[in-house]
């Protein structure tokens, strides 16, 4: 056993590591392996960046940010401007959506990783076996896989549905009209940030999902403040509707009060995203996704067949872009080193943000999660509308809600929702990370004035709630004696 242990180790391969999607994880996987000197072929068949670069992250924040100066213009008088309502060339906003991702493009490319030490290789791969992946008519030969091609929109058989030919995030980069009546099916971070900006821009939006509320993940005041920012700015926002059907520019949908029926332009289907294994030839190494798409692995990150290792949206549970990036070095590094060492992939302290307007951002756990679980917790909040930057600048909206176990400053979560709240949590997850209490939060110059403080100030209240009530009396009294 010994000496087929030994040959199978010495067994050479052209490569060390195969990695198969370009996308965050697969880039951070090839970029670990090129710095250590490994062997690393990356493959991808579409789009080098992968989801984030091409249709997620940069170009949804880029037509974020049009829309938010579109609003500043319809709301100037609140700033003592005179407020008008903008022209918008939609063409021209798409225009510079696409500008962006060119700009950035460039940190993901071929060329790039070329000179970091990646051989790159365009085109579609399958697995021949544990140890082979074909590329065109190419076999690589390998140690070692890591697969890393990400999700794709999930398009539900509505009848009908297909035949409206319907947006998703994925072809929605290619409109250069403006749609007048647009209907968005999902009411979570993906379809409330979409709506927002559409209804800025000028369209009649339509905002639709079978739950009874927006963002579940949030807690109900977060959702239900959201809906109710959304609903202000003039969203239809439908909650507890089930398309049944779609016929010509209509959806049919069931509500407790009988079918209703919705008129639209266009259909953007926003309610959620699919682990894409196509193309992969799983069974040909004996791997078999899970009921949701994913592909199962373990706290290393090795799938059934234990060289083959996988991360990002196709492993879940967190389709982001910086979990992504956060499995990949455990991929990486587990696919190289796991003979002699091997890492557990760390997910105490996940934080994710919502980039409506307001943002909503949170980590670990949430006040619902907390009473559910049935945890002795202290909830303490301080609102924005106390804070003196987020009162000049006009965006005193919103609060700072952390969690901790009754009577200690330990940050079990928090939740941010205000302006810029994706920047504010930070300080908190840094906390987290590192053990730091709202004690250490308190005890740290914060730079007046600005939104950070808002942090500091909620440490604070759980200061005053945790108050030590004996210490102070006898502290009172002593002052009393010296007076």
């Amino acid at each position: 056993m010994a000496a087929a242990r030994a040959h199978s180790i010495m067994k050479k391969y052209d490569n060390n590591l195969v990695v198969i999607g370009a996308g965050s994880a697969g880039l951070v996987t090839a970029l670990i392996a090129a710095t250590v000197r490994a062997r690393v072929t990356l493959v991808e068949k579409h789009k080098m960046g992968g989801d984030c670069l091409n249709t997620g992250c940069i170009p949804s924040k880029a037509l974020i940010r049009s829309a938010k100066i579109a609003h500043y213009h319809n709301n100037a008088e609140q700033y003592g401007l005179a407020s008008h309502e903008p022209e918008v060339d939609f063409a021209k906003v798409m225009a510079r959506i696409h500008s962006a991702i060119r700009t950035i493009e460039p940190k993901d490319s071929v060329a790039r990783y070329t000179e970091l030490g990646v051989n790159c290789v365009m085109g579609e791969a399958r697995l021949l076996d544990k140890h082979h992946v074909r590329v065109g008519s190419e076999v690589l030969s390998t140690r070692n896989i890591v697969l890393a091609t990400g999700a794709v929109p999930v398009v539900p058989p509505i009848e009908g549905l297909k035949s409206a030919s319907p947006l998703t995030s994925d072809n929605l980069w290619e409109l250069q009209t403006l749609p007048q009546r647009l209907l968005v099916l999902g009411g979570g971070p993906i379809g409330c940030e979409l709506a927002q900006s559409f209804s800025r821009l000028g369209s009649r939006v339509t905002l639709m999902d079978m739950e009874r509320a927006l963002l579940p993940r949030e807690d109900p005041d977060a959702s239900t403040f959201i809906a109710d920012i959304l609903k202000s700015e003039g969203v239809d926002v439908r909650l507890g509707h089930k398309a049944t059907r779609v016929s010509g520019n209509c959806l049919f949908a069931e509500t407790e009060n009988g079918e209703v029926s919705i008129e639209f332009d266009r259909i953007l289907v926003a309610v959620g995203r699919r682990a894409h294994t196509e193309s992969l030839d799983l069974e040909a190494v004996g791997l078999t996704p899970a009921e949701d798409g994913t592909i199962p692995v373990d706290a290393y990150l090795r799938t059934d067949v234990k060289n083959i290792f996988a991360c990002g949206d196709l492993i879940g549970p967190y389709q982001f872009t910086h979990m992504a990036s956060h499995q990949a070095w455990f991929a990486a590094v587990n696919a190289m080193f796991g003979m002699f060492w091997k890492f557990k992939a760390n997910y105490s302290v996940v934080p994710w943000a919502t980039y409506t307007d307001p943002e909503v951002a949170r980590v670990g756990l949430s006040e619902t999660e907390a009473l559910a679980r049935g945890l002795p917790v202290d909830v303490v909040r301080y609102d924005l509308d106390d804070l003196d930057r987020a009162i000049v600048d006009g965006t005193a909206q919103g609060w700072v809600k952390v969690i901790t176990p009754r009577g200690k400053d330990r940050i079990l979560g928090a939740t941010i929702v205000g302006a810029h709240a994706g920047e504010l949590i930070g300080e908190l997850v840094l906390a987290m990370t590192h053990g730091l209490g709202l004690k250490k939060i308190m005890a740290t110059i914060h730079i007046y004035p600005t939104l950070n403080e808002a942090t500091k100030f909620a440490a604070g209240s759980w200061r005053r709630k945790n108050a030590p009530e004996r210490l102070i009396g006898w502290v009172e009294k002593l002052q009393s004696f010296l007076r």
